[in-house]
């Protein structure tokens, strides 16, 4: 399976709301469409989209999945801040029919999940907007790493 990591968007810097109801900002739509357009390019879309409940995660994945004309996406409690890697996978395991899933979500959530698939020593610092490509495969949690798209390169590219 491939696994499409698209961390949220530019959110603003408080809500009155907290944390969990902070909006995406006009760039993290863009970031959002952008993603959707060079995936679309690359025939890489995803046949699922599953995203963090969160406001601003929530907000990123309408957004990709309109600008990717795709169905919506399915809001997963444990998508929000704070997943664990052995949980993704555990939960990942539930859509085995799909060949490439994308999950909208959160740092350090991402760069935790990223190094526990590639053998735990790992660096990785995932930016707003940016999209990882992650090759699962058995046993779990072993994967390799596709690609990695800044939301800097990806607005270049499209």
């Amino acid at each position: 399976m491939q696994l499409l990591l698209l961390r949220h968007g530019k959110a603003e810097d408080c809500s009155p709301g907290g944390d969990f109801a902070r909006e995406l900002e006009e760039k993290g739509h863009e970031q959002a469409r952008h993603a959707a357009r060079i995936l679309a390019a690359a025939d890489l879309l995803p046949d699922l989209v599953l995203s963090s409940p969160v406001i601003r995660a929530k907000q990123t994945a309408i957004t990709f999945t309109g600008a990717a004309g795709m169905p919506g996406p399915i809001f997963l409690d444990w998508l929000a801040c704070g997943m664990s890697p052995e949980t993704a996978l555990a939960e990942l395991g539930h859509f085995p029919d799909f060949e490439r899933i994308m999950i909208v979500g959160h740092e350090p959530d991402f760069s935790r999940l990223i190094s526990h698939c590639l053998g735990g020593s790992a660096q990785t610092e995932i930016r707003k907007g940016s999209v990882t490509c992650l090759e699962l495969r058995p046993p779990a949690p072993r994967a390799t790493l596709r690609f990695l798209i800044p939301h800097k390169l990806a607005k270049h590219l499209d």
